[in-house]
């Protein structure tokens, strides 16, 4: 398999990972972070802007893995390109959003 193949399915982990929390705070109404935002990525994008973003989002995705080869999920290098990009943009997005979300106390000791 070419490498790019793996690098779509890599950057597809990133895009549904990503989609994530836009879509679930947008459709609970909730206003949050997105690109859009002033500062983009601190200040708060309303909940219509964040499904959009989700959406948007979703179809990178699909389009990074399902239209980039053949993607299969039992290919063990494939799952984890596509494992490896969802956990990286998760560990990113734990780390900067918890700072405005309470998910990044300090060590109480």
């Amino acid at each position: 398999m070419p490498w790019f193949h793996l690098l779509a399915y890599f950057g597809g982990g990133l895009f549904l990972a990503n989609a994530i929390p836009h879509l679930v705070s947008g459709t609970m109404g909730r206003p949050f972070q997105s690109p859009f935002a002033k500062p983009p990525g601190e200040g708060l994008s309303s909940s219509t802007v964040n499904v959009l973003w989700g959406g948007a989002n979703l179809v990178l995705a699909y389009v990074l893995i399902c239209r980039v080869g053949l993607f299969d999920l039992r290919d063990a290098g494939e799952a984890a390109a596509l494992g490896g990009g969802m956990l990286l943009i998760s560990l990113f997005s734990a780390r900067h959003f918890g700072r405005f979300h309470g998910g990044n106390h300090p060590d109480p000791s």
